[in-house]
């Protein structure tokens, strides 16, 4: 099973888990509380609740590269090309556009602002 934490800009959001039969993402609880707290996407407000897919959620899913490009990186990254959620880990650290990131929690990545 792997997990993440996803950060908006340098903020911790939540965790994104991969399961056996899918993906939970839930968000903080430090984050919920604050009070101009934004949610990741219109499927995923702001709530307490774990949100459940049978596979990589839409929003996280858009991070990832399409076509010959998503071929290329998972040749030089050495992932399936099917594993959606390894090659968010591989690349959604560092190179996504926008203000998310996506930080495998047994790694101890860093990412400059």
């Amino acid at each position: 099973m792997r997990k993440a934490t996803v950060f908006l800009n340098l903020e911790a959001v939540g965790k994104l888990s991969e399961m056996p039969d899918g993906f939970i993402f839930q968000y903080d609880d430090n984050y919920i509380a604050r009070p101009n707290a934004r949610a990741l996407s219109l499927t995923m407000p702001i709530s307490q609740q774990e949100f459940r897919s049978s596979s990589l959620f839409p929003f996280f899913y858009g991070l990832l590269s399409e076509g010959y490009n998503r071929a290329v990186q998972c040749r030089l990254l050495k992932i399936d090309e099917n594993d959606d959620f390894g090659l968010l880990l591989a690349i959604a650290h560092t190179d996504t556009v926008g203000a998310v990131r996506v930080i495998e929690q047994t790694k101890n990545l860093t990412f400059e602002v």
